[in-house]
């Protein structure tokens, strides 16, 4: 359960950990079903988590309409116009957050104009709104948490499509001075902590430098507290419990505690059956925590659901399926079934960094058949394609081949 921007420039090494927290924060409003402006926004959550952007967006344009004056409204229709942002740009899985090759991004197009002048005037109706509710009432902690939530969307798309990630960390420092508002005023606001306790996270991980940057203008640290606090959003079953999973799904992931985030994409799964993107971040999961038969299932029936699902897909998706499956086949030694994968993934729509990873693992399975000629080509080829694509991780892998 857990992908633009003006954004071509390059980010440091441990800059994509800015902008995977930042990614965690987009706050949607899960629900019911029915016609009110709440039921809207929970009908469009659902469609929206359910990867049905398009008509998660219709059902919110109607929100706004039937109550042009309720701020929430409008901050889910921002919400859900930037996840179509990145769904059509493609960087929505977790490993586009690790910290590899999101030192140079995807496809960095600039969004729909539509789109993103939508997205704009959403997200800045959301945070006049609550500006008003907190001008008026400021105790209120519901009102700082709507502004806080409202204003960490906006600092996340500045980071997330328009790439300039560090101002959308020092813009994010509004968010999370609001949500430190909400837990003064309330501890029990449990709903806070997915914005305090990334932040939290996030600072922990950067170089000593940033840190200290961030503990300059206001940002709090501490790795374990962060996770505890998003831990406890999910906990506390309030409306951001389903961002909260997503987040930790990736959180997880980073701190390579795999049976953990592949708990929380179980309960994602059950609720958003028909996201296959979710089945792919389960498979992906198991890949890393090398457990290959399981990943081999999981990813086998995402392949499944992905022939039969007519909906858009992310750039490049039916290669990095398989990709993903042929990493799983060679940790099991299957090498035909691993070859017709691997060899699927390096289809002409694939991403430079799947190219490179595939060759990668063609490269481990000639090494498993003592073909060490053949492991050494491969492992140049995954070299030279993961230098291109700014993938040092996959970089020092092929040389150790080599």
């Amino acid at each position: 359960m857990i992908r633009r921007r003006s954004y071509h420039k390059r980010m440091t090494p441990r800059r994509p950990t800015i902008a995977a927290v930042l990614f965690c924060l987009a706050v949607a409003v899960p629900g019911v079903n029915a016609q009110s402006s709440r039921e809207l926004r929970a009908s469009a959550a659902d469609l929206s988590y359910n990867l049905d952007h398009d008509e998660a967006i219709k059902v919110l344009r109607q929100a706004v309409a039937a109550e042009p004056n309720d701020g929430r409204n409008h901050r889910a229709l921002a919400s859900t116009i930037w996840l179509q942002i990145l769904f059509k740009r493609g960087a929505v899985t977790v490993d586009h957050f690790l910290g590899s090759f999101t030192q140079k991004t995807v496809d960095l197009k600039n969004p729909p104009a539509e789109l993103d002048a939508e997205f704009k005037r959403e997200v800045a109706r959301a945070i006049e709104l609550a500006e008003k509710q907190v001008a008026a009432a400021d105790k209120n902690a519901d009102a700082h948490l709507e502004l806080g939530t409202a204003v960490g969307l906006q600092a996340t798309y500045i980071a997330s499509v328009e790439g300039k990630l560090w101002a959308g960390f020092q813009a994010a420092k509004r968010s999370y001075n609001e949500a430190e508002r909400v837990l003064d005023l309330d501890p029990k606001k449990k709903e806070a902590g997915l914005v305090v306790g990334t932040y939290r996270y996030v600072v922990s991980t950067l170089p000593a430098y940033m840190r200290w940057m961030a503990y300059v203008v206001g940002f709090g640290g501490g790795k374990e507290r962060g996770l505890q606090m998003v831990e406890e959003t999910v906990a506390a079953g309030g409306e951001n419990r389903t961002d909260a999973e997503f987040a930790l799904v990736l959180l997880y992931n980073r701190e390579k505690r795999y049976a953990d985030a592949m708990r929380v994409l179980d309960s994602l799964r059950k609720r958003y059956p028909r996201n296959r993107l979710v089945v792919l971040e389960a498979g992906s999961t198991a890949v890393r925590a090398k457990q290959g038969a399981q990943a081999d299932r999981l990813l086998s029936e995402g392949i499944e659901m992905l022939a039969k699902d007519a909906r858009p897909r992310i750039s490049g998706e039916d290669a990095l399926w398989h990709y993903k499956r042929g990493a799983a086949r060679v940790m099991l030694g299957r090498r035909e079934e691993a070859q017709s994968d691997l060899k699927r993934a390096m289809g002409p729509d694939a991403a430079g960094w799947v190219v490179g990873r595939t060759n990668l693992e063609l490269a481990r399975l000639s090494l498993q058949q003592g073909d060490k000629e053949g492991a050494r080509r491969y492992a140049a080829e995954a070299e030279s394609v993961c230098g291109r694509s700014a993938d040092p991780i996959c970089v020092s892998e092929a040389k150790a081949i080599r």
